[in-house]
């Protein structure tokens, strides 16, 4: 069973910058996919970020492309977020999630392990 815990959350300007964490726990971290998604009031989860269990490969969406990096820490077992230049769309609760097996997948229904999410919010 595999526990993940987001931080790095918070109120932040637009073009400001945060660089969310996950930190994993309960499993081998290197077996998993890590991955973002976020959700912003009533809409759906949306696919951020995911990252191989080597580090090797990553996949992110297009519309966060040149501004968020995913990033995993093999040694520490965290897999981070850095967000620059956001944007007030940007705002919504960010999830940590993992699958298995180690090919990526922007489906949220291909993740079995949730954080509880952490909030971020960007203002004009």
């Amino acid at each position: 069973q595999v526990q993940l815990v987001e931080s790095g959350g918070g109120l932040v300007q637009a073009g400001g910058s945060l660089r969310l964490s996950c930190a994993a726990s309960g499993g081998t971290f290197s077996r998993y996919v890590m991955a973002w998604f976020r959700q912003a009031p009533g809409k759906e989860c949306e696919f951020v970020a995911a990252i191989s269990g080597s580090g090797g490969s990553t996949d992110t969406v297009d519309s966060v492309k040149g501004r968020f990096t995913i990033s995993r820490d093999s040694a520490k077992n965290t897999v981070n977020l850095q967000m620059n230049s956001l944007k007030p769309e940007d705002t919504a609760v960010y999830y940590c999630a993992a699958r298995w097996p180690n090919l990526l997948r922007r489906g949220s229904s291909e993740y079995e392990y949730w954080g509880q999410g952490t909030q971020v919010t960007v203002s004009l």
